[in-house]
């Protein structure tokens, strides 16, 4: 009988144990999840963050909640169709080829995982970026990288960069594409983060001339796609050439391979 008793006590208590610990990872969990909450409005734009994967949520609230900076480009307007432009999004690697093959810039980049890259713009800044989030009209990224100039010494930090796109017609009808970014940066050296007032213009004003460039480069890049199909096509398959997957795109989009006799004309392009 007392036997009986007992077990059945354990019993009650190995419930009562059970009970206690889902509750406690029911309300940790949620409790961190409110912690980690995402506002969906930045600077003006209101993006789905409800839809960011939950593993995200909190890397992404952490530089936001203590962002060093937060800044606002655009809307900057890219001469690129919408298939163009979303194809180089997605394919950073293969944008940063064609930039140096055109001699638009020193970029550099190399698929790192799923939607993570890591890239160097040859002028002092690489780093990691991955992809959080993407729609038919918004991308979320979170960055990890360094930055080396004259005028800063090496720092170290996080970026989160809300993207809003726009398809847009310019006079001649030509599909082009508006972009607007809200980039909240978060410096790792904490010494470097006090001095904020004092270096605030001087980050702000770094991290938005990355982005103007980076925005332009593209820009540059669409219109000798528009304009030149054939010097990218030409440039695209040089040796080495690009991988064929990239090849048959742009054929796709440019037009028939570039034939060995047709003349390419200077690299001017009219703004």
């Amino acid at each position: 009988m007392n036997v009986a008793r007992n077990f059945t006590w354990k019993q009650g208590v190995c419930r009562w144990a059970i009970l206690l610990g889902v509750s406690l990872v029911f309300f940790t969990g949620t409790a961190r999840a409110e912690s980690c909450s995402l506002s969906p409005v930045h600077g003006d734009l209101t993006f789905p963050v409800e839809r960011i994967p939950a593993e995200w949520t909190c890397p992404l609230h952490k530089i936001i909640k203590s962002h060093t900076t937060v800044t606002r480009v655009g809307p900057i307007r890219v001469a690129m169709s919408e298939p163009l432009y979303r194809y180089l999004l997605g394919e950073p690697p293969f944008a940063a080829t064609l930039i140096r093959r055109l001699g638009f810039g020193s970029y550099y980049s190399q698929s790192w995982g799923e939607r993570r890259f890591w890239g160097d713009d040859g002028e002092g800044t690489k780093g990691f970026v991955q992809l959080v989030y993407e729609d038919a009209e918004s991308r979320i990224y979170l960055l990890d990288g360094s930055h080396d100039s004259r005028l800063l010494p090496h720092i170290t930090g996080k970026a989160v960069v809300f993207l809003r796109m726009a398809v847009v017609r310019d006079q001649q009808g030509n599909e082009d594409m508006d972009s607007t970014m809200v980039v909240y940066t978060k410096l790792d050296n904490r010494v470097l983060s006090g001095l904020v007032s004092l270096l605030h213009p001087l980050i702000r004003g770094m991290v938005t001339s990355k982005l103007q460039k980076g925005v332009e480069t593209v820009h540059r890049l669409g219109l000798v796609m528009r304009q030149q199909p054939f010097r990218v096509l030409r440039e695209a398959e040089q040796p080495p050439p690009l991988p064929e997957p990239h090849l048959v795109f742009l054929r796709t989009m440019l037009g028939p391979p570039l034939d060995s006799t047709q003349a390419i004309s200077p690299a001017h392009i009219t703004p």
